[in-house]
């Protein structure tokens, strides 16, 4: 049976990641993105974006880009 993961992402069950959530590598455009975050160029990389605001996750980079970037 397959568990829904946060954003639909699985979790790894095998150790020694077990449990933990697969993030969005850090290649990926701002435009292939569920919702491309408007504070961003399309084709800003995630990685860049993670770098600006200090974040990890895709929605705390949101976040935090309405407050970097106005």
């Amino acid at each position: 049976m397959q568990e829904p993961g946060l954003d639909n992402r699985h979790r790894d069950k095998t150790p020694p990641k077990g449990g933990e959530i697969q993030h969005k590598r850090s290649d990926t455009l701002n435009k292939n993105l569920p919702k491309p975050i408007p504070q961003f160029s399309p084709s800003a990389k995630l990685g860049t974006m993670r770098a600006e605001t200090g974040k990890t996750s895709v929605e705390a980079v949101r976040r935090a880009a309405k407050r970097v970037r106005p």
